[in-house]
């Protein structure tokens, strides 16, 4: 498997990727709205590929925290790796390879609302409880679904707030599991 960054020329292998690992256009327009949008900068678009096909594609795009503008912090929204190659550890590659690079880049802080039983084993831990609000309210009962993984060591505890997210991704049906 090999891991690069995604470029204009691959928007097509990143909406097949989406479409193909979500089973409907959803995601695939919420990708696409997000590389055309300013307030997403900067973003980071790795695919993962297989041979030459590509099975995997993680999205992270610029954030804020609210009342803490020297913080640097992204989103990560969607992570996608097609049916057929899931399982195989493509999806906790480009988490670790997009970390990395945000790391790299003076990032802080990475939030995602996902499922609470697969992020934690990539670091990320419930954000709510630590003080850190999502962009739209998430239902109690999937408060375990918004996360963050802190990229430098005490960030977490000396800072708190309502994250907000770029134009594309801030409507309330994204924010919902």
């Amino acid at each position: 498997m090999r891991i690069a960054e995604a470029s204009d020329a691959d928007l097509e292998d990143v909406l097949f990727v989406e479409r193909m690992a979500f089973g409907q256009d959803e995601e695939a327009e919420l990708v696409r709205a997000l590389l055309d949008d300013p307030s997403a900068r900067p973003l980071l678009s790795l695919l993962a590929y297989e041979e030459e096909r590509p099975v995997g594609h993680i999205l992270l795009t610029a954030a804020q925290l609210e009342g803490a503008a020297h913080v640097s912090v992204a989103i990560l929204a969607p992570l996608a790796v097609v049916p057929d190659s899931q399982g195989r550890g493509i999806g906790g590659a480009l988490i670790e390879r997009g970390i990395e690079l945000l790391s790299e880049s003076g990032v802080e802080l990475v939030f995602v609302a996902g499922h609470p039983d697969y992020y934690p084993r990539h670091g990320f831990e419930p954000a709510g409880s630590l003080g850190f609000a999502a962009p739209h309210p998430i239902p109690d009962k999937d408060a375990d679904a918004w996360m963050v993984r802190a990229l430098t060591p005490g960030v977490i505890g000396s800072v708190r707030g309502k994250v907000i997210c770029a134009d594309a991704l801030d409507k309330p049906e994204h924010w919902r599991e």
